[in-house]
Formats: structure tokens, C-alpha cells, sequence
């Protein structure tokens, strides 16, 4: 096909880098991927989706419902009962189930407000609310402020769309605030704060870093964007992508930024049931304020004319009967043993100057080797490790295109998601390998061998001494 035949998004668009990363496992036969942020395969809720299916299915009551057409916001009991999920959660994290002020969030909106139905969309999967909220707020050239680093899928989103991207340095527990504030009085004294149309957050053990936003983050973000809003003469939206936030096993959760005074107008908060349930599935759903939700909604109806019914029905079922949340806690458990298989493995096999960060739930590790050894997919390091058997997703892919500055080049993603605990250990070993051989690396021995070694010296001295 001729070039000019294709739109300018045809013509612009490139392709996904998972799609080459997942071609480059699948060529390789007793290949170790730890780059797919898929989830583990055999916690999938196999009997337990076809006993809802085939309760739904037994009546033609209940049948022919699930397999005619729906709305296009979706389902009106998924609705609900979405709301209701994310209450509970947002409960637990900080306000009392009556609503009311509370004195860590300040919030004084109740939450029949809060997680109405009426702004609550339902969508196939969290991404499909990502690339129709983009469509609807943004034109070509226009600027999205992101995590640096972020989730690589959303910057080819972006990318596509023509839209640039502008990093904010991330720090242990969300974004730093100063850095923000810094970058969007640059826009303004450049003339581009016109263009600034949202901030893009993965608040909850974020791909790829593993950091939780904390609630103060959220609030001074949010009051930033309304300062600068009003420079910009309108608003800018917080893009907060929950994903991973049932995939929790460790600490508190975190309240949303929902529940930050004044969010109403300002928030887009998007979430899944693709990871805690089935990716299979591709439900996800989406709170948007007005007009947007509208917008968005046309849009969805040109898209597909709401999300798959029978899927619907399926996902409403396990939150009814409680089994959802049953599941949920079951994949809690599976993720905090594999991720502790991949800790120590890292502790035992990686350089000790790589420095690691841990997560409290999701399914990555991020990893940061010193400045001078790239990782990226042109790098000794990528290649080797591709050699040797395994891959992972180099950091260099999560950082937006700045003008002004080099990608890093020194980190990479490792996910514990799909591998078993056996190939999480033997991947990590293998790249622990390729990183103690990196060219101009000072040569140490695996840390387990230098345990061993100093084991027989110490026993070696004392039948000398003997």
C-alpha cells in the first residue's frame, strides 16, 4: 500500500514494542521471558468462570440477556456493583462506610458521589478508556505530562495520536511535586501551557517502577494542575490508572485521588478487572467527570457500542456471589510468593551495585545498574541476555521523548508475573550472569560462590590453627 493512501495516524503510528519483545520469546524454544507483564496462568479462574457461565447460561431469563447488545456505558448492575467495589476499597483505605469527613483526606463528598454509576463507564479493558479519553481530549501537538519513567504501552498511545509527552521524575512514593511544579511553569513561560491537556499517573505499584503514589502526592498534584489550569484558561485533567491496585500483598492501600477534595471535575480514574480476575475477560471501567463522560461515551458508541454483554454478566456474577473477592485474595498470596522467589534470586545472583526496587504488590521489579552499562535494545547487555535464554524490558523504553535530554539507558523492568518460580529463579541466574561479565565490569564472583569460599577459608584457618 502506498503511504499516501494512509491516514496521518497510519502513517505515524509504530509499532508497540511488546509486540517485538513477545516475538523475540516465542522464536526461541526454552526461552525464559521475565518483559511480559502478563499474569500467572495457572491462578486464571478457569472452574470458577465456567461455573458462573453456566448458571448464567442454564435459563434463557438470564441467557438471552447476556448475549443480546447492552448499553454503551455498560451494564447497569456492573455498574453498580462497580461503584459499590470501589467504595469498599476506598473505604478501607481511608473514610468510615457512612461517607463523612475524614481528617486524612479532607474529602467531604459521599459516595454515592463519589463512585456514581452515572459517571462509571464500563470498557474492554482499562486501555480502551486510556486511548478513548486521549481521542477526546487531545488534538495533534498537544502535551501529556507523565511519570518518567512510565508505562511504555500509554507512550506509544500518545505517540500515535501525535501528542507529546513530558516526564516528571518519580521519586519512592509518587511524583515529585517540586519537578512538576517546575516543568509546568517552563510550559508556561515557553507558551505551550495552552497545549498541557493531562497528567498521566500509574498510582498503584506502577509499570514499571513498582511505586505507589502516596494520598498527599495526590492532593498536591491535583492542586497544581488547578493552579496551572487556570493559567491555561482550562482544565487539566489527573489521568489516574489504577491497574494494579487489587494486586496488593504487602502494606496499606492507598485512598484515590477521588477522594481528594474538589477531584470531581478534575479526576479520570481507571481501573480493571483484567488483572485481579482475567485478562481474557477485557473488562475495565472508568469514572469520568462531565462533559467528558459524555464525550467519551459517543466515542465508545463509534468504538464498539458498549463493552462485550456476556463478559459483563460474568464479571457482575463473581462480584455478587462473593467469588471475586475470593479469587482476588487467592492471586494476592500466588503474587507475594513469586515475588519473593524473584528477591532473593536477585539478592543471590545480581551485582551488589545494582540497586533494586521492591514493590508491595504488582508484578515488577525495577532494576538500576550503574549509569555506564546500558541495557537498552541495541546494548551488550540485551543482546547477551538474549543469547543466554532470557528477556526483559529495557527502562530505556519507559521514558518519554524529551527534546532536551538522552533517555536513561541503565535499568531495566523484570516482571514475576507469568514465568513460574522456577524460571523466575533459573531467568534471574542467567542475567545475573550476563550482568557479572559485562565488558569493563570488575570481575566479582556470584555472590553464592563467595559465600562457599569464605565458608572453606574460615574452616581452612581453623584445622591450621588446630
Amino acid at each position: 500500500m502506498k503511504p499516501h493512501a494512509l491516514s496521518a495516524l497510519g502513517r505515524r503510528i509504530a509499532e508497540p514494542p511488546i509486540s517485538w519483545l513477545m516475538r523475540a520469546a516465542l522464536a526461541r524454544p526454552g526461552f525464559i521471558s521475565l518483559a511480559a507483564g502478563f499474569t500467572d496462568n495457572p491462578s486464571l479462574p478457569a472452574a470458577l468462570s465456567r461455573r458462573l457461565l453456566n448458571d448464567l447460561l442454564r435459563s434463557p431469563k438470564s441467557a438471552q440477556p447476556a448475549l443480546q447488545y447492552g448499553l454503551t456505558p455498560g451494564e447497569l448492575n456492573l455498574r453498580r456493583l462497580t461503584g459499590g467495589h470501589l467504595t469498599k476499597l476506598d473505604g478501607q483505605a481511608a473514610l468510615p462506610p457512612s461517607g463523612g469527613k475524614n481528617v486524612k483526606t479532607g474529602t467531604m463528598a459521599r459516595w454515592d458521589e463519589i463512585h456514581s454509576p452515572e459517571r462509571l463507564m464500563i470498557t474492554g479493558g482499562s486501555q480502551q478508556l486510556l486511548y478513548m479519553t486521549v481521542e477526546a481530549l487531545c488534538d495533534p501537538g498537544d502535551i501529556v505530562l507523565v511519570e518518567d519513567p512510565t508505562y511504555f504501552v500509554f507512550l506509544g498511545l500518545l505517540q500515535s495520536h501525535g501528542v507529546r509527552a513530558r516526564g516528571v521524575k518519580l521519586e519512592r512514593d509518587g511524583l515529585d511535586l517540586l519537578h512538576l511544579e517546575s516543568v509546568l511553569e517552563r510550559l508556561c513561560k515557553s507558551g505551550e501551557l495552552d497545549r498541557v491537556k493531562a497528567l498521566y499517573l500509574v498510582s498503584y505499584f506502577q509499570n514499571p517502577t513498582g511505586v505507589t503514589t502516596s494520598f498527599a502526592k495526590k492532593a498536591g498534584i491535583l492542586e497544581l494542575l488547578r493552579k496551572f489550569g487556570r493559567a491555561a484558561g482550562h482544565p487539566i485533567f489527573l489521568l489516574e490508572d489504577a491497574a494494579y491496585r487489587e494486586l496488593r500483598f504487602a502494606g496499606a492501600d492507598v485512598p484515590s485521588s477521588l477522594l481528594v477534595r474538589g477531584a470531581a471535575d478534575r479526576v479520570v480514574y481507571t481501573g480493571t478487572y483484567s488483572k485481579p480476575f482475567a485478562p481474557g475477560a477485557r473488562v475495565g471501567f472508568g469514572i469520568l467527570p462531565e462533559p467528558l463522560f459524555a464525550t467519551v461515551q459517543r466515542i465508545k458508541g463509534n468504538h464498539d457500542f458498549g463493552t462485550a454483554n456476556l463478559l459483563q454478566q460474568l464479571l457482575a456474577r463473581a462480584l455478587e456471589t462473593g467469588l471475586y473477592d475470593r479469587h482476588v485474595a487467592k492471586i494476592q498470596r500466588r503474587y507475594a510468593q513469586k515475588a519473593r522467589v524473584m528477591k532473593q534470586a536477585l539478592a543471590e545472583c545480581f551485582p551488589s551495585d545494582v540497586e533494586i526496587w521492591e514493590s508491595g504488590g504488582g508484578l515488577y521489579f525495577w532494576a538500576r545498574l550503574p549509569e555506564d552499562n546500558p541495557t537498552g535494545v541495541k546494548s551488550k547487555v540485551f543482546q547477551t541476555a538474549l543469547t543466554n535464554g532470557v528477556l526483559y524490558v529495557p527502562g530505556q523504553l519507559c521514558y518519554a521523548d524529551e527534546p532536551a535530554r538522552a533517555k536513561p539507558d541503565h535499568e531495566m523492568r523484570l516482571s514475576f508475573g507469568s514465568a513460574s518460580e522456577e524460571n523466575i529463579r533459573e531467568g534471574i541466574r542467567r542475567l545475573g550472569r550476563v550482568l557479572r561479565n559485562i565488558p569493563g565490569r570488575k570481575a566479582r564472583p556470584h555472590p553464592r560462590m563467595a559465600r562457599r569460599r569464605h565458608r572453606r577459608a574460615v574452616a581452612g584457618k581453623g584445622a591450621g590453627e588446630a
